[in-house]
């Protein structure tokens, strides 16, 4: 099951392809070409519908000649990590 988060960062992500993709003049059905990733599929990555897999992006940035960083930097939680988390480890109680 997805929670808002996770359906945020895929909105995010699907939202920078689309842009990227504009931004060079391509329609959906090019970047299709180009990724050997079908049309309808890729519609459902750029609208955060479908969670795709990491090599998926992959062939996407290099499609689109761009870093694959650039889809999946979280700028939702651009904080750095601070506190406790750091030096305190990990609760792993649960999972014994």
């Amino acid at each position: 099951m997805v929670d808002n988060a996770e359906k945020k960062l895929l909105a995010e992500a699907g939202k920078r392809i689309r842009e990227t993709r504009a931004a060079q003049g391509l329609s959906l059905e090019q970047l299709a070409r180009l990724t050997g990733i079908s049309g309808p599929a890729l519609s459902l990555i750029e609208t955060g519908k479908r969670d795709p897999r990491l090599t998926t992006l992959k062939q996407i940035a290099a499609a689109l000649r761009v870093p694959l960083a650039t889809f999946i930097v979280d700028s939702l939680n651009t904080a750095e990590p601070s506190g406790p988390a750091l030096s305190g480890g990990y609760d792993l109680g649960e999972y014994q």
